[in-house]
């Protein structure tokens, strides 16, 4: 089975889909999108900028997957869901025989995960919150998706209160710990197990945060 590692430099590629309807009013993913676009081992696409009709190349986004190792949504939480193109994406390229049934294995044993703003504190993505739901509950579809394509998922890494994050001097944090965690998905070995286990990504590589 695919590791997920490329073996003659020993790193992954990672693949970034970004995807923001509204950039010119994004505090969060805008500035996160042009820290990350440029590390090592990254190829970013934008996908509003690259389908702005949302007529996909099915074609061209395959073998982008084919060429990458780690395939990272990168979006802000909208309707409980992914921005409208992510699903558009996901319907057209995650084809039958591509990426699950009897002949759909060109997915196999690479990583999926999200990165993710919320406008809503983290206290509010709880049972006694008022979106009643952990957001990793709230994530199973893509989960399931990540599952029937053979792919190996891992936690969302989420900034809760996205609105407030730049006020109260959180955003500066969240780009750094976001590159920490692209680069070390590029270039470093990882406890995938023990990664997996986590509610959310947020605790390995924001140890010190608290996230409920």
């Amino acid at each position: 089975m695919p590791n997920a590692m490329t073996t003659a430099q020993n790193t992954r590629r990672i693949l970034i889909l970004f995807a923001h309807p509204s950039q010119q009013r994004s505090e969060v993913n805008r500035p996160l999108s042009r820290t990350v676009r440029d590390l090592p081992g990254v190829t970013f696409v934008d996908l509003y900028h690259e389908y702005p009709t949302l007529e996909i190349d099915v074609r061209r986004e395959q073998e982008r997957l084919r060429q990458h190792d780690v395939v990272l949504f990168m979006f802000p939480f909208y309707w409980y869901s992914t921005p409208a193109i992510l699903k558009e994406w996901q319907d057209l390229v995650l084809e039958y025989g591509f990426a699950y049934g009897h002949h759909g294995r060109e997915l196999e044993g690479k990583l999926f995960l999200a990165v993710v703003s919320a406008g809503g504190d983290a206290s509010a993505y709880s049972k006694s919150g008022y979106n009643h739901f952990p957001v990793r509950e709230l994530m199973r579809p893509l989960e399931m998706t990540a599952n029937l394509c053979h792919m190996r998922y891992l936690p969302p890494f989420f900034l809760f209160a996205a609105r407030k994050a730049a006020d109260e001097g959180r955003l500066k944090t969240h780009i750094e710990s976001v590159t920490k965690l692209i680069d070390q998905l590029h270039r470093e070995p990882l406890d995938l197990d023990q990664l997996e286990a986590l509610p959310l990504l947020n605790q390995a590589f924001e140890p010190e945060a608290s996230h409920d």
